[in-house]
């Protein structure tokens, strides 16, 4: 149902169409060579179509399914190298007027913790974050009159503005509600990264049951426009994903790959980021699901993403366990969290163990950030906190005309490693500053002779004797 007051984008369009998603889920499987000559496709880097990415769902023979996932690392590797994006989410408010069937959130329950952090707790919360050397947040928040676009806008100025010690905040994304163009206009105005928005579902006939009516949210339409809305609004740097486990996990595939591909075609450039998380337990929640994914589909799912869309930032959440996380890293995955609390208060709370009342879903990888960096450290992986794009405008369109030729992994390497070498100085314990220096080391070593080279290590030298920071590409 939409509205007087749910103004949509310039000719608005239901672009999911079911019924075509259905079709090509029900052909037959497609032949060796034609999965080949796909993966072939996406080697070269070029985008998906939806066509091509429904033979990847429906190749299910397993020496298929190895091709497909082996196809998937070698792109990761050439695309993003071996870095990893570390980042946490903060949740700020959990009063929410919808119905969600699956969420702990939702109006209904009893059981969920209502609260909005006062200006202090943010504040607290942020130099918690900061004290353990994260410079990259999402801002989460329920759906709520009380969360309109001025809220937004003041949380991420005010997240901004803390400062401990050498800690800073250098990129905020948001995850709320669904906005008006003046909506995103408004909060476009603090500087913020992404903003993301979940379709949950890209069924029609799924969105409707799990999103019971008189609610905003069950208005399909206006959620799924959201993206291009803010796109026309000027916030060029959005993300998309599913809750996988609501409807079939092949039509969600297609879905979001539709999704990709009509924001490409209409503004020139697609998602920054997608993501996959899978349903998981919510306290005051009792769901039955026919459609949960086990874990051998869900790296298919990954693989078949970073396949269809190769300049995709991919994210694999604390939901997932540590070892699905390693594993998901290899198959595609650029960005992860780390350190994750997601009760309300969570990051000054004291001791480790989940309050599911405080929380909208519970999470499986509950390690301390520390301990996450140093196994990507072990397992060759580079962590990354580094925001450089978004500050110089590198995003939108622009990102991807410096992305799509290969362009980007000269700042990338470097900007990592400045930001590691941070991290390391600042916040690491003994035994992650010294592997990660000797990573370092290595990756520094393996760049080809040119200016960045030498300016990098001049940079490197300088956060490592001196208090000068930020120094990126």
């Amino acid at each position: 149902m939409i509205t007087a007051d749910m103004t949509l984008s310039r000719n608005a369009v239901d672009f999911i169409d079911d019924g075509r998603i259905e079709d090509l889920l029900a052909g037959a499987r497609p032949d060796r060579q034609a999965v080949r000559d796909i993966i072939a496709k996406s080697l070269a880097k070029q985008a998906l179509s939806v066509e091509e990415t429904a033979a990847l769902v429906k190749a299910d023979q397993p020496e298929l399914v190895e091709e497909i996932f082996e196809a998937a690392r070698q792109l990761k590797r050439t695309v993003y190298g071996n870095r990893i994006v570390l980042f946490a989410p903060l949740y700020v408010g959990s009063y929410c007027n919808n119905a969600c069937v699956y969420c702990s959130f939702k109006r209904s329950n009893p059981d969920a913790m209502r609260k909005t952090l006062t200006d202090d707790e943010l504040v607290d919360q942020v130099k918690a974050l900061e004290n353990m050397g994260h410079k990259r947040l999402i801002l989460v928040f329920g759906e709520h009159p009380w969360y309109a676009p001025q809220f937004l806008t003041d949380c991420v100025r005010k997240v901004y503005e803390v400062r401990v010690g050498r800690g800073d905040i250098r990129r905020v994304n948001i995850n709320a509600a669904p906005l008006d163009h003046e909506g995103f206009r408004i909060v476009r105005e603090a500087a913020i990264g992404t903003f993301q928005i979940f379709q949950e579902t890209y069924n029609h006939r799924a969105y409707a049951a799990w999103h019971p009516p008189m609610t905003r949210k069950h208005g399909y339409l206006w959620r799924l426009d959201a993206m291009c809305r803010a796109m026309e609004s000027g916030q060029d740097d959005v993300g998309i994903g599913a809750l996988f486990g609501l409807a079939d996990w092949r039509f969600e595939v297609l879905g979001l790959v539709t999704h990709s591909l009509h924001l490409q075609e209409k503004y020139g450039c697609g998602p920054h980021t997608v993501s996959f998380p899978r349903l998981k337990p919510a306290a005051g929640v009792k769901v039955a699901s026919k459609h949960l994914v086990n874990d051998h589909d869900f790296k298919r799912i990954i693989a078949i993403l970073r396949l269809a869309v190769p300049y995709t930032g991919l994210i694999c959440t604390a939901r997932e366990n540590p070892r699905i996380r390693r594993e998901a890293m290899d198959l595609g995955v650029s960005q992860i969290d780390a350190g994750t609390r997601i009760e309300l208060g969570g990051y000054t709370a004291s001791g480790d163990a989940q309050q599911l009342e405080k929380e909208q879903f519970a999470i499986s990888d509950t390690r301390p950030l520390d301990d996450v960096v140093l196994e990507l450290i072990r397992t060759g992986h580079v962590p990354s906190w580094c925001t450089s794009c978004y500050r110089l405008g590198r995003t939108g369109e622009h990102f991807m005309e410096f992305a799509i030729p290969g362009f980007i992994k000269r700042f990338c390497t470097p900007n990592a490693l400045t930001t590691l070498m941070e991290y390391l100085v600042d916040y690491a314990t003994p035994q992650t500053r010294r592997e990660g220096l000797q990573l370092i080391g290595r990756e520094s070593r393996k760049m080809e002779e040119s200016p960045i080279k030498k300016q990098l290590a001049d940079r490197l030298e300088k956060i490592r004797t001196t208090d000068q920071r930020d120094l990126y590409f």
